[in-house]
């Protein structure tokens, strides 16, 4: 059976998005049911700089249509610090309970520094994340390019059921090419843009994504979509070219794509 696509973007509660994507008049508190109508799922990021409360979680639930999941990125306690206690452990997951509860929860996305490399303290460390984080779908992002010399990575998510996150970004030194992994029965796929030129280098974080896809760019994708597909049930694509609404655009012209390619999705 093949994978079951989800594709929405990476966050949604952007201000520069109105005129793009809202309607000028529409109130920041609707934004989220407005966006459950085009798209049904999104990533939330703003968990990565606070553990949210549970009644958060528990109000989003009830402002998307039936069907609609979260993805949702793991605080920087575990990707970055990486000196999580027991109890920042069991206030994370406790609240995400409302999402898992009513089936909302898509998967956690650990995303991992360019100065996290693959040496064997850091292999402990994931093997942790497996453990401390099972019963639960997640999945992996490396933005650095040594955990794709070989494949212990690769081994080690699949023995802790961890998805692999693929990426599209700027093909600049050290950064991941363009791969197909699926480690589990979670495929999981972020667009960043190619904006090569502002990745290390900009006066504003949002310049590094402002970057609109062609279809063409897009294009590529299919193929190693399809290779994902037959390796997983569940697929989640997010675009994080958030710039005045290039990602919501870019899912946009993706999910046509997907269509025209005979992939089907769950908003066909």
């Amino acid at each position: 059976m093949a994978s079951i696509i989800y594709i929405g973007t990476s966050g949604y509660s952007y201000e520069d998005w109105k005129n793009y994507f809202y309607p000028e008049d529409l109130d920041k508190k609707e934004y989220l049911g407005y966006y459950s109508t085009i798209f049904n799922t999104v990533e939330l990021n703003f968990t990565y700089y606070c553990f949210p409360n549970p009644y958060t979680f528990l109000n989003l639930s009830k402002k998307v249509k039936e069907g609609f999941v979260f993805s949702v990125k793991a605080n920087s306690v575990f990707t970055h610090q990486r000196e999580y206690s027991s109890d920042d452990l069991k206030t994370f997951l406790q609240s995400l309970k409302p999402l898992s509860d009513c089936g909302k929860l898509a998967s956690i996305l650990f995303q991992f520094p360019y100065s996290f490399k693959a040496v064997k303290n850091n292999f402990d460390y994931l093997k942790r994340i497996g453990e401390d984080f099972r019963g639960f779908d997640s999945c992996v992002e490396f933005r650095n390019n040594c955990w794709t010399y070989d494949n212990k990575a690769v081994d080690l998510l699949s023995s802790c059921n961890m998805g692999f996150c693929n990426v599209d970004e700027p093909q600049i030194e050290g950064l991941l090419p363009a791969t197909s992994i699926s480690t589990s029965g979670i495929g999981y796929l972020r667009f960043h843009g190619r904006n090569g030129k502002c990745w290390w280098e900009h006066e504003k974080a949002y310049q590094r994504y402002d970057y609109m896809y062609s279809q063409d760019e897009l294009q590529e994708w299919i193929p190693r979509i399809k290779e994902i597909n037959n390796n997983t049930k569940k697929s989640f694509i997010y675009f994080n070219n958030h710039y005045k609404a290039k990602a919501a655009k870019s899912a946009l012209m993706f999910l046509d794509l997907l269509k025209s390619s005979n992939i089907a999705t769950s908003q066909n």
